[in-house]
């Protein structure tokens, strides 16, 4: 074999000892959301705007046990979706985990990335969330998703970040010095790392480490060995997670965490700096917090294939004439107090609860402002919040 395909066999052995995500499955939809799996709310993120189509084509690239393909379903209840992963065991889980929940509009296929071209057609969103860090030839298969994604679509990609992943690079090595020739026998390579965390003293920084970050999660053995003893992982410093964005050719729209890209977050009690730091480049910026945050763990952005038609709302007349319905991923509305898309807590005033009550998909902005006291800036600052989406005249 070549070194790409026992990289690739390697990957797909752990993953068929250790079925990856263990979620629970259940006979019933998924609880909540996750607004990135949604296509309405992922469009209006995006573009500004609601998107003209709903009936979609998605593709989970690296679905794992299925847990965010059955999202994807039951998210987009007019949408086809398709599954691809190298494990056998894993896509068998997938199988029963949507099949159980009803997630009926899915199918699946045992494809790498890299043999995406076998799958007929273009997608309208691709979702690959912790797989191409995992492949031998990340920018291959950035490159053959690209090609699968329509004009106008959007790719969703996470990827893992090596400043905040320090101390589990350490663990991964010191486990791998240990194993030896035992390299490669993930049950071994989980007991040794257990052993090791069950042995260092209680102030050694990696276990420090792993208790305030993963030991909850790491409970699982399915969880400590993705994270401790895979075959392959690269992992991203923002210089080179845009030498893999530019090889996609695909047009970076931004973070899909963007509060953590705020530099007032960090520097707001230096005013004079954060003046200064507008001098530098978008990649600069990014590159100065993720300096200042080493926390940082992995990146989570979307690509799009142009023509990306992005909503222009600057124009009162085009505003008013839209029409303007609730974003899907809200959580405890109607209440004037509530969690918005990103499960942060929101607090509307009188008007602006009043608006948003109103706003049906039917009515437009002019309709509702007739019948509620608020000026269009505050519709314009419920749309920046992404509270609703509005569909242009």
């Amino acid at each position: 074999m070549s070194d790409s395909q026992t990289v690739s066999a390697a990957v797909a052995k752990l993953y068929n000892t250790y079925p990856f995500p263990p979620e629970a499955l259940l006979d019933e939809p998924p609880p909540g959301y996750n607004w990135r799996w949604n296509w309405l709310a992922a469009h209006n993120f995006c573009t500004g705007h609601k998107p003209q189509k709903q009936d979609i084509r998605i593709l989970d690239a690296g679905c794992g046990t299925g847990v965010g393909t059955e999202y994807l379903v039951h998210l987009n209840p007019q949408a086809s979706v398709v599954g691809i992963d190298l494990s056998t065991g894993a896509l068998a889980v997938a199988k029963e985990r949507c099949q159980r929940s009803g997630a009926n509009r899915v199918e699946f296929h045992h494809l790498s990335l890299f043999d995406v071209e076998q799958l007929p057609g273009e997608f309208d969103l691709i979702n690959c969330v912790g797989v191409l860090h995992h492949t031998p030839d990340p920018i291959r298969g950035i490159q053959a998703l690209a090609k699968k994604l329509a004009p106008g679509g959007l790719m969703h990609i996470f990827v893992y970040g090596e400043l905040g992943r320090w101390e589990i690079q350490l663990m991964q090595k010191a486990i791998a010095l240990i194993q030896g020739d035992k390299k490669g026998d993930y049950r071994d390579g989980v007991q040794v790392g257990r052993q090791i965390f069950a042995s260092l003293p209680e102030n050694n920084r990696i276990v420090k480490y792993d208790k305030q970050r993963w030991s909850l999660e790491n409970n699982k053995d399915e969880y400590f060995a993705d994270m401790y003893v895979h075959p392959q992982e690269i992992d991203y410093n923002i210089e080179t997670l845009f030498e893999l964005i530019d090889a996609s050719g695909l047009e970076f729209i931004g973070f899909s965490n963007p509060s953590f890209w705020d530099l007032e977050r960090l520097l707001g009690k230096a005013p004079e700096l954060v003046e200064r730091a507008k001098e530098l480049s978008d990649r600069q910026l990014y590159r100065l917090i993720e300096l200042l945050d080493p926390e940082v763990t992995h990146y989570e952005f979307f690509l799009g294939r142009p023509p990306l038609i992005k909503g222009d709302w600057s124009e009162d007349n085009v505003l008013l004439a839209a029409i303007p319905e609730l974003n899907p991923c809200l959580e405890g509305f109607p209440s004037q107090c509530f969690f918005n898309y990103d499960y942060q807590i929101v607090n509307l005033s009188v008007a602006e609860f009043e608006f948003m009550q109103r706003c049906d998909g039917n009515s437009t902005v002019a309709e509702i402002l007739t019948n509620v006291e608020l000026e269009l800036d505050g519709v314009r600052t419920l749309l920046q919040q992404q509270l609703i989406l509005l569909t242009p005249a």
